[in-house]
Formats: C-alpha cells, sequence, structure tokens
C-alpha cells in the first residue's frame, strides 16, 4: 500500500492565547544537542584548543580544510556523544550539529573546493585515522600520516589543567592510584589474557587526584598492575611541587600497589603513603576477631 503522507500543517485545539500546530517542516533533526552544553564547557575552558597544541603539523597549509583543533573536537566530541568507533566519522561528516561542535566555520559543508565533499564539514575515518596512528618519527617527508603527537606535552597537560582550577595551593591532596581491565574483543595488538579480571584485557594505570584525571597510561596486561608507578608519581609530583612547594601529598592505593619500590620511593620523596596490603595467613589470624 502507498504511503500516504501529510505535507500540510495540522491545527488542534488551542491552549489560551496558544496556538498548537503540527508541522512537517523540522529540517535537519539531531538527538545529540547535550553536545551544546559540552561546547560552552569548551568556550570557558578551551581544554581541547590547548590539547590540539600537543600536535605538530606537517601537512601543507595550502592544501589542508581540516585543522587539527577541529580534528580534535571532532573525535573528543564524538566519543562524549557515545560515537566510539572511526567508522562511524563517515556518516558523521555530515552531521552539521558535530560541525558545529567542531567549531567549523562552514557546517553544511557547502564550501568544500571538491564536489565529492560537498556537504561533509567534518573530517572522515582515513583523516581521522592519520591523526590517532602518525609515527612519533614522521616529518613533512612523510607520505600520508603527517600529525605528531607530543606525548609529554599531553601529560604535562592533565597536571596543568589540575593546578590551573586550584585558585590557592590547597593543604593537602591525595593522589588516587589504580589498574582496571579495558576488556577486549577481537584480536588486538597486545591482547593478553588477565587471571584476576578473567578476560583478555589491557590494564591502563590511572593516577586520580579527587575529580582530576592526571594520568591514564595504556598498558598490557601482562605485567603487574603497580607497574610504572613510581614513574608517574615522580613526574608529576616534580610539576605539583614547583607550584606547591608546601602541600602535603598522600599517595594511596589497594593492596595491588603495596610494592617495597612505591614505599621507598615515597619515602624519599617526603610523601605519605596509605596501601592497602595482600592477605595472607599471619593477617586473617590476626584479624580474625575483627573480620568476625
Amino acid at each position: 500500500m502507498k504511503t500516504e503522507c501529510t505535507a500540510a500543517q495540522l491545527e488542534f485545539h488551542g491552549l489560551g492565547r496558544r496556538a498548537v500546530v503540527g508541522q512537517f517542516d523540522g529540517g535537519k533533526i539531531s538527538s545529540d544537542s547535550g553536545g551544546l552544553l559540552l561546547r560552552e564547557v569548551e568556550q570557558r575552558t578551551h581544554i581541547l584548543k590547548r590539547l590540539s597544541e600537543c600536535f605538530e603539523d606537517y601537512r601543507d597549509p595550502d592544501q589542508i580544510e581540516n585543522r587539527v583543533e577541529s580534528l580534535i573536537k571532532q573525535r573528543v566530541m564524538g566519543l562524549a556523544l557515545g560515537y566510539e568507533d572511526l567508522n562511524d566519522h563517515d556518516a558523521l561528516r555530515q552531521d552539521p550539529l558535530l560541525a558545529l561542535l567542531s567549531d567549523v566555520a562552514d557546517p553544511s559543508g557547502q564550501d568544500r573546493r571538491r564536489a565529492q565533499d560537498k556537504g561533509c564539514a567534518l573530517a572522515g575515518k582515513s583523516t581521522l585515522n592519520r591523526l590517532e596512528l602518525t609515527p612519533l618519527d614522521a616529518d613533512a617527508a612523510s607520505r600520508y600520516k603527517k600529525i605528531v603527537a607530543d606525548p609529554e606535552g599531553m601529560d604535562d597537560l592533565l597536571v596543568d589543567l589540575f593546578l590551573e582550577a586550584h585558585d590557592t595551593a590547597p593543604a593537602e591532596i591525595i593522589l588516587d592510584v589504580d589498574a582496571t581491565d579495558d576488556p577486549l574483543h577481537g584480536n588486538q595488538e597486545g591482547r593478553f589474557f588477565h587471571g584476576y579480571y578473567r578476560s583478555y584485557c589491557y590494564l591502563p594505570l590511572y593516577i586520580f587526584c579527587d575529580e582530576h584525571l592526571l594520568c591514564a597510561r595504556l598498558r598490557t596486561a601482562d605485567q603487574d598492575g603497580a607497574a610504572g608507578t613510581v614513574d608517574e608519581l615522580a613526574r608529576i609530583l616534580e610539576r605539583i611541587r614547583l607550584s606547591w612547594p608546601k602541600t602535603r601529598i598522600i599517595v594511596r592505593g589497594d593492596s595491588g600497589f603495596c610494592r617495597e619500590d612505591l614505599m621507598t620511593w615515597c619515602e624519599a620523596q617526603s610523601v605519605e603513603y596509605v596501601l592497602g596490603v595482600p592477605k595472607n595467613s599471619r593477617l586473617k589470624t590476626i584479624l580474625a576477631e575483627a573480620m568476625a
């Protein structure tokens, strides 16, 4: 049966002096309007703009239409809205709302140079792939991937944002260290089975202070959960103490971080620590009454 479409305006009973009508001229409609709030946050904090400055762009300026800043905003805003896969962006590149969130001057994409790109204001999966997978030693002579990340600059940015969030130096801060599983469901590079989490996963390391993320380090799961913690804490501590030399610093972690090298480092740096202790038969005996 042929569908009968109604293009005329529908009129309903009014409400007081208000008219109630139904129209079919909505045009392009998005369910991602919450992203506008994220854009307002970015307009005030410029976090993504500063993140884009942690990249060196060796592309020919006369040959590009997608700036690194808009690429970063497109990718991060897409992740925040639930579009994790790069493949999603072959359709999203035509989304004027995401173009607005990415601060693209022509959100309709009508001013693109090539006819085949008309209507596509944003980058597709191939361009974003180059953003994410460019080797650190790439340069202007590289053939395809020429947007080189500065990992150290990104690490420093997380700590700088934390420091800038405080008007005055706090008397005390607690650095929470933790490792967790990032489950894998395919044959990804660095895929290992972890006995504790009973799955194939990565084992990223996180360091937080309250709600502020200071470190996120992706790691394979074939190592101790506390691996690399001292190096990350040393980097963060140095930057914090340059700004807050008198702030008391405490490191807190579960029993997976009760390691001799971490405790030795904390004591040498005058950093206090609160760490869980793994279960053993002697502790169970001592604590039996309290646990009961």
